[in-house]
């Protein structure tokens, strides 16, 4: 069964950098591409960014562009998120998860590979 425990989040003012963690098990991770999403209350989840495993190849919402980057251990089956000068507005629950390798991925219409999420991680930025 996929597993997704994400870590890392914090309160941090205006402008501050954070690194997100998420560590997964469960399956072959070189096979998929993982990607990080954020969620407020009521509004849906959306996808900031996302990482091929095997290649490298990197998305970003334009939301996060330049400030944000994505990276990987593929031996430590473990996947980052660097957020630097944060807003309010990325304040947030971040989660991760698998994606399919074969869709539009690249294109920021992911589609996830395993039901389940992971309980995610609080990022708070503060004005």
């Amino acid at each position: 069964q996929a597993q997704f425990v994400e870590s890392g989040g914090d309160l941090v003012q205006f402008g501050g950098s954070l690194r997100l963690s998420c560590v997964v098990s469960g399956f072959t991770i070189i096979d998929y591409v993982m990607a990080w999403y954020r969620q407020t209350p009521g509004k849906e989840r959306e996808v900031v960014a996302s990482i091929s495993m095997k290649g490298g190849m990197t998305w970003y919402a334009d939301a996060v562009k330049g400030r944000f980057i994505i990276s990987r251990d593929v031996a430590k089956k473990t996947v980052y998120l660097q957020m630097n000068n944060l807003k309010p507005e990325d304040t947030a629950m971040y989660y991760c998860t698998a994606v399919n390798l074969l869709s539009g991925w690249y294109k920021g219409t992911p589609r996830r590979a395993f039901d389940t999420w992971g309980q995610g991680t609080q990022v708070t930025v503060s004005s």
